[in-house]
């Protein structure tokens, strides 16, 4: 309610100043192409770093060095910091990568965001750049209008450049024509007290634009124009990479634990970086003067020395961070506490965060698929058959552990199946199809989504199938006909047998043994199907059993097949080596 009243007042208060001073329009008109340029140009980027760039990013989080250098370079490439941090944060919230690694990204696409200003300062307020942006403008409207995904990214991404090009041009045309009416610079406060106001100016308008490369193009046009004192133009920039953490801290609001966690390591950096330049800000103009008069930039080539500016307290910022991370990390776990007191019918990697990339959706849904499966499917399938899982985990014997389980565990499948397994198995269902209807994906991904699907499913189905075996389990768990408990024990031993192998395949690095392991008891669950019913089908001939013993048995060996297929089709759609996450699918 309130971000929505905010909206609407910066609606009324932008149209007021343009009717009261309508000079003012082309500097807007500018920010807004220039906006709508890096919005194209995100959009662009998207469509050839579906696979790449996740790849990158997530494989580049083993090692600190290689996340900053990551997020350093796509940043600069991309132009945006902000969907770095956006990939960052779903990625840590999905489970991909570490707390630690995700900060690296952060640290790197801080650095990555210097570019803009080197860009607009050393290219785009050098040349007459509207002759520039035009042919790109019409390439790339063009491009963008073909069928072919790749041509429309290529059209995206050249008239992102083109907008973002005639968004400078027009602020700074805008600039020129405004100080005819108004000079700013007779707003200038000297000294320490207009480096604090103008940090906080740089600070709220980066919140309204959402873009500290936007910010910055604002304040290099405004500085070329004449328009703002260069002191006041170094505290603006300080304030835009303050005022740049809303952006991750507002991608965190629909993230998990993680996701917060992150967002709280980009506003602790930033604010800290912004803390020491504002602390030294006069040293380092000094360094900056010093070092532009020894590569030969003019001393009233401002915007260039802001460039120099914004790159040097950036960096700073990472070198002074770099000791700190795992305290800072230690801080943020003790600040964001996951709560122990979670059920299992409580998501714990599904969020609306993980909805914004293919890659993060499906690591999410596989774990928090193989999450149900450990801790509420394993558990109610051993229960029903009044097993222990600490048993079946164990080194004892299908047999012994068979032999010893007399006690009946009174466990209420259907109670458990409503208070534990009904609702994260929607909440997994409802993510899985949201994604396959929003999410532009591959062929191998979709697949693999809808894999995640069809083993969830089969969990449902083992859960029914071993509700109606579980009650006749305990019922005849101390019978007197040794026949009919010898035929349950049997049952009992093939599903033990088939989850300590499952729990074998899906523990231990040899995985390929254990799915051998696997198929070889799905072939002996089909082939034993007609050994079980000449065995049940003798008790009836020979009056072992009574009419209703005999009933339990045959639907409850069609129960047994049912389980045993499903938990190994479970096994192999969640636990098989399958490495789909990233790929773009054909």
């Amino acid at each position: 309610m309130i971000k929505k009243s905010f909206f609407y007042f910066l609606l009324i208060a932008l149209a007021v100043a343009l009717f009261f001073n309508p000079n003012f329009k082309t500097v807007t008109a500018g920010v807004a192409i220039l906006l709508f340029g890096m919005i194209m140009l995100e959009e662009g980027f998207k469509v050839f770093s579906k696979g790449p760039l996740r790849k990158i990013l997530k494989k580049a989080t083993d090692k600190l060095y290689k996340g900053i250098t990551a997020g350093a370079l796509v940043t600069a490439f991309i132009q945006s910091s902000s969907l770095v941090s956006v990939v960052a944060i779903s990625f840590i919230s999905a489970g991909l990568i570490s707390l630690s690694g995700g900060m690296g990204l952060i640290f790197g696409a801080n650095i990555g965001t210097t570019a803009t200003a080197w860009l607009v300062a050393g290219f785009g307020l050098k040349i007459k750049i509207s002759s520039l942006a035009m042919p790109m403008l019409v390439f790339g409207i063009v491009f963008s209008l073909q069928k072919r995904v790749s041509l429309k990214g290529i059209g995206n991404i050249l008239a992102g450049l083109g907008f973002f090009f005639l968004g400078i041009h027009y602020m700074k045309e805008g600039f020129d024509v405004f100080k005819e009416y108004i000079d700013l610079t007779e707003y200038a406060i000297p000294g320490f007290l207009g480096i604090i106001v103008y940090t906080g100016i740089g600070i709220i308008i980066t919140t309204i634009l959402q873009s500290s490369s936007a910010t910055l193009a604002l304040i290099l046009t405004a500085l070329a124009a004449g328009q703002i004192e260069y002191e006041n133009a170094l505290a603006l920039a300080i304030g835009a990479n303050i005022g740049t953490t809303i952006t991750a801290v507002l991608g965190s609001i629909s993230s998990n634990i993680a996701g917060k966690r992150l967002a709280g390591a980009h506003l602790i950096f930033n604010l800290i970086t912004g803390i020491v330049a504002l602390a030294i800000i006069f040293p380092l103009a000094n360094l900056v003067n010093y070092l532009s008069n020894t590569v030969g930039i003019s001393s009233d080539d401002f915007t260039l020395k802001l460039a120099i500016f914004h790159t040097i307290f950036n960096v700073l910022g990472v070198i002074i961070m770099l000791p700190l991370i795992k305290m800072t990390e230690r801080f943020l776990i003790r600040i964001y506490k996951e709560k122990d007191d979670k059920g299992i019918e409580v998501p714990k990697y599904l969020n609306e965060s993980i909805l914004r990339f293919p890659a993060t959706v499906i690591s999410a849904l596989i774990k928090e698929s193989k999450y149900l499966f450990e801790n509420a499917v394993f558990e109610i399938v051993a229960h029903a058959l009044n097993i222990h899982r600490t048993h079946i985990k164990s080194d004892l014997r299908p047999k012994e552990i068979v032999k010893n389980s007399k006690k009946d565990l009174q466990t209420d499948v259907r109670d458990l199946y409503y208070s534990k397994v009904k609702t994260i198995y929607g909440e997994i269902i409802k993510y899985a199809t949201t994604a396959q209807s929003t999410l532009k994906m591959g062929e191998n991904q979709n697949d693999r989504i809808s894999e995640i699907i069809v083993a969830n499913r089969k969990m449902v189905e083992i859960i029914k199938a071993v509700l109606e075996m579980g009650i006749n389990v305990s019922r005849y768990l101390d019978s007197e006909n040794v026949h009919l408990v010898k035929e349950y024990d049997k049952f009992r031993k093939k599903i033990v047998k088939v989850l300590r192998v499952i729990y074998l395949f899906r523990t231990h690095e040899n995985k390929e043994e254990y799915y051998a392991k696997l198929l070889s008891l799905r072939n002996e669950a089909k082939e034993g199907k007609h050994l079980t019913n000449k065995s049940i089908n003798t008790l009836i001939r020979k009056n072992l059993v009574t009419a209703e013993m005999a009933s339990s048995l045959v639907n409850d060996k069609d129960n047994l097949n049912e389980i045993i297929k499903n938990l190994i089709s479970v096994a192999e759609l969640l636990y098989g080596e399958k490495d789909s996450l990233l790929e773009n699918g054909k």
